[in-house]
């Protein structure tokens, strides 16, 4: 079955962001999320997930072990599991990415004082 934003499950999380599962299973999700502006997630790590962001549109701040690398539209960075990360949007515009998560990363989310 075709999927996209429009008929995909949706769900708000953290300050108004909006995420579409466009794969979700236990082994992989694929998941387009939508930051507005001035947003960011927790930092956080997986246990098990290696995840890819990829950016679609807008620009993107993501914190990897301490570091912060900016992610412009066509860009993707892999985040292995047991490493801290955080994705933010400073700019003044929303941004768009896909979140690849292998395994899927749901229940598999642990804060950043495990290090």
């Amino acid at each position: 079955m075709k999927i996209s934003k429009q008929n995909a499950e949706h769900y708000i999380w953290g300050d108004n962001c909006d995420g579409w599962h466009l794969v979700k299973n236990k082994e992989l999700s694929v998941i387009h999320e939508r930051m507005p502006v001035n947003t960011t997630e927790v930092l956080h790590y997986h246990s098990q997930a290696r995840q890819f962001f990829f950016v679609l549109s807008g620009m993107a701040i993501i914190e990897i072990d301490s570091e912060l690398i900016t992610l412009n539209p066509n860009d993707g960075i892999e985040v292995p599991p047991l490493t801290q990360h955080q994705i933010r949007n400073e700019s003044n515009q929303d941004v768009e990415f896909l979140v690849i998560s292998q395994p899927n990363s749901r229940g598999d989310v642990e804060n950043k004082y495990f290090f």
